[in-house]
């Protein structure tokens, strides 16, 4: 098959000197695109690199592709904008890898993605989302239970969350929201910070979707308040620990297996997909959020998890690979 790959490069994207500096986390690293290629060409298909933006747009329209390997996650700070490529490729009716454009939209959006979660029955943190400085001005923050975590509520790459971005009272919670509101320009939410282990968790397949492994991060110092941030997901090799698969009691991998999958299916996910839980002193899991569309780079979670379980990278790629072709009738596998 030829097999278009949809990108977005870190180094195809300016960076806005008056913005936040981890504007462009989430966009991807050339190596990672490499990677991809080769293990798509591994498989037995051509690949045709089709990039991100108008470079995609421009590349869809002239390229003959059988299907599309998504991994672009879209341009500008819209809580949509994963949903940007999907979209297209659905209006051309090209099939493709990954979530579909309303999940993707959903997902990107903390605090309506809770919200569906908790419906299915999964343990969620509290929270309070803040749309701008008037509506901080107007909220009293001192009702919330503290300790609590500020971050962006359109956000993923864990971009604005830092070690700093732990509330201890409503004075330091009004900072870091006024903060956040001002350096991101979309809501900033305030959710209960859960003490206790943090787990991610992938999955693939579909019908059904099954866990691929349960992935504890283990800090390598002591915090008062860990947070599982940018700045430790950057410096990953010094900071953190990955134990998987993850040393729980029993009864709390089935209580997080139960989650996963129940989240999985209520957002309407497909393929693939990775989500961070905590769990408390009681052994619940507590969904914190969920990425439709999990990074593949030889740094990214997923590939850590699949590779300490005795995965190639290129095993792993296949398995989303068939995940998604076996979707869709007209497509062969080889």
């Amino acid at each position: 098959m030829r097999i278009g790959l949809t990108y977005d490069l870190k180094e195809a994207v300016p960076l806005d000197p008056s913005g936040p500096e981890d504007a462009l986390e989430e966009y991807d690293y050339a190596k990672t695109v490499e990677l991809l290629s080769a293990a798509i060409s591994a498989a037995g298909h051509s690949v045709v690199r089709l990039g991100g933006g108008k470079e995609f747009l421009e590349n869809i329209l002239r390229e003959k592709t059988d299907f599309v390997f998504n991994i672009a996650e879209g341009r500008g700070s819209y809580r949509s904008r994963e949903a940007q490529v999907p979209s297209v490729l659905e209006m051309l009716n090209i099939p493709y890898s990954g979530s579909d454009p309303q999940c993707l939209a959903v997902c990107l959006d903390k605090p309506l993605t809770k919200k569906i979660v908790a419906l299915a029955g999964v343990h969620v943190p509290q929270e309070l989302v803040i749309a701008d400085a008037k509506e901080l001005k107007n909220t009293p923050l001192k009702a919330f239970p503290y300790p609590a975590i500020v971050k962006p509520a359109w956000e993923g790459s864990s971009k604005g969350v830092r070690l700093t971005s732990v509330a201890r009272n409503a004075g330091e919670a009004a900072d870091l929201l006024a903060k956040m509101l001002e350096d991101y320009h979309q809501p900033a939410m305030i959710e209960e910070f859960i003490a206790g282990d943090e787990v991610t968790v992938g999955i693939i397949g579909n019908n059904p979707p099954e866990v691929l492994g349960m992935m504890r991060i283990l800090p390598r110092k002591k915090y008062r308040h860990f947070v599982y941030s940018l700045e430790v997901k950057r410096d990953w090799r010094n900071t953190v620990e990955y134990e998987c698969p993850a040393k729980l009691d029993r009864e709390v991998l089935e209580k997080i297996r139960w989650s996963s999958l129940s989240a999985f299916k209520a957002l309407g996910c497909r393929d693939f997909a990775r989500m961070d839980f905590r769990i408390n002193a009681q052994g619940n899991a507590y969904f914190l959020e969920i990425n439709p569309l999990p990074g593949l780079g030889d740094y990214s979670d997923l590939v850590i998890m699949a590779q300490r379980l005795g995965w190639t990278y290129n095993r792993l790629i296949s398995a989303v690979l068939d995940a998604a072709l076996g979707r869709y009738a007209s497509c062969p596998r080889g």
